[in-house]
């Protein structure tokens, strides 16, 4: 589907839909991404989640009359062994992702298709026994890689795969935001490179293909190491292409002592260049929950002598959410490899673990060396 007022190219920016769009659906868990973000979105396209559990019946059952789900079960045993389910959607932490698709795999003679969260587990290992797993259980796995369908980092794709910014020479993303961080990511000890960079890292695999090496550094949140320690607090980034493309990125979830009386400034921005053109744009997530779509505005020698700035209604929180359902519905539909698989998601995971390695190591980090790591 296409921008109805770029002012230039007509932009592909949104989701491809499957024909069919009632497919049973299973959702395991009731938390904010499931309940504000995937049911929400799913709704808006009409797909159709009919089952849901979490790890409180209470929680299931608030989800369920919130958004019309008929069946409410008490375990994910119970919603595995539904024979009308052909898809599971699961919205759990990361560590608990790879025992309950353990129990998914099991009923493959009716589970068809599962979306998975990213992380898609604790790190490249774990995800590639889960990608072993679903495959040889004849599963389609697609991971939530979301920000590949917030709207400005389509469009900025659609630019980049017409060659009108020409052969891409850099490429930034820049966060200043303070996120709303799960509890969960207490007993990992995580914060920013598995939750926020890695959207930011599959964006440039998305934009460019994938890095030859990485050069990572990494300090502590000073907000967040109040509560728990943890390296990935403030995390930097350049990646490496064969051909003499550079991208980094800038993750800052500290952005100065706004929550202690100084003035704040959050946001997130992204930039293209190439030898044909620039592309610009915000995000608008960090204003969430107020509706803001992010921006894009270009420029190119197609189109000389002028920006070109495309504008959209829809936003990335919840919107986007349609596109990784959308993906794997489709998928199965026409009987093909889905673009965010499992198996092109172990690229993104083998590059976070790069991340952390290079950080650890003060060393610029092959990909390579994670794939080759028994």
């Amino acid at each position: 589907m296409t921008n109805q007022n770029t002012r230039g190219v007509e932009l592909d920016y949104l989701p491809e839909l499957p024909q069919r769009r009632d497919v049973p659906i299973g959702c395991i868990g009731a938390g904010f991404i499931m309940s504000d973000c995937h049911l929400v979105a799913y709704r808006q396209a009409g797909f159709n989640p009919i089952a849901i559990t979490s790890r409180t019946l209470k929680s299931a059952q608030t989800a369920a009359d919130r958004h019309g789900i008929s069946k409410v079960y008490a375990t994910c045993h119970e919603l595995f062994a539904d024979p009308e389910i052909e898809v599971i959607d699961i919205a759990v932490p990361p560590d608990k992702q790879l025992g309950i698709i353990q129990k998914a795999v099991k009923h493959h003679d009716h589970i068809r298709g599962i979306l998975a969260q990213k992380p898609l587990g604790l790190n490249y290992a774990e995800a590639k026994t889960i990608v072993q797993m679903c495959q040889q259980a004849g599963i389609t796995l697609v991971v939530n890689q979301n920000m590949r369908y917030d709207q400005s980092v389509r469009a900025c794709n659609h630019l980049l795969r017409e060659g009108l910014l020409g052969e891409a020479v850099f490429g930034t993303i820049d966060m200043r935001a303070i996120p709303h961080w799960m509890p969960w990511q207490k007993r990992l000890g995580w914060v920013t490179l598995r939750i926020m960079s890695i959207h930011h890292l599959d964006t440039f695999r998305y934009w460019f293909g994938d890095p030859q090496r990485v050069f990572a550094s990494f300090r502590p949140d000073p907000r967040t190491e109040k509560s728990f320690p943890h390296t990935d607090g403030i995390c930097l980034y350049i990646l490496e292409y064969e051909h003499g493309l550079r991208a980094a990125g800038w993750d800052d979830v500290w952005t100065g002592p706004a929550e202690n009386g100084a003035e704040s400034d959050i946001g997130i921005h992204w930039r293209v260049e190439g030898t044909d053109g620039l592309a610009r744009g915000s995000i608008g997530w960090p204003n969430y929950p107020a509706r803001t779509p992010s921006t894009l505005d270009y420029t190119t020698t197609h189109l000389p002598g002028k920006w070109l700035q495309p504008r959209w209604e829809e936003v990335w929180f919840p919107d986007a959410f349609v596109g990784p359902m959308a993906e794997l519905l489709c998928a199965l539909e026409t009987n093909r490899e889905p673009e965010i698989s499992g198996h092109d998601n172990l690229k993104t995971m083998a590059l976070v673990d790069a991340c952390y390695l290079s950080a650890q190591e003060h060393r610029a980090v092959a990909i390579s060396e994670i794939f080759n790591t028994k």
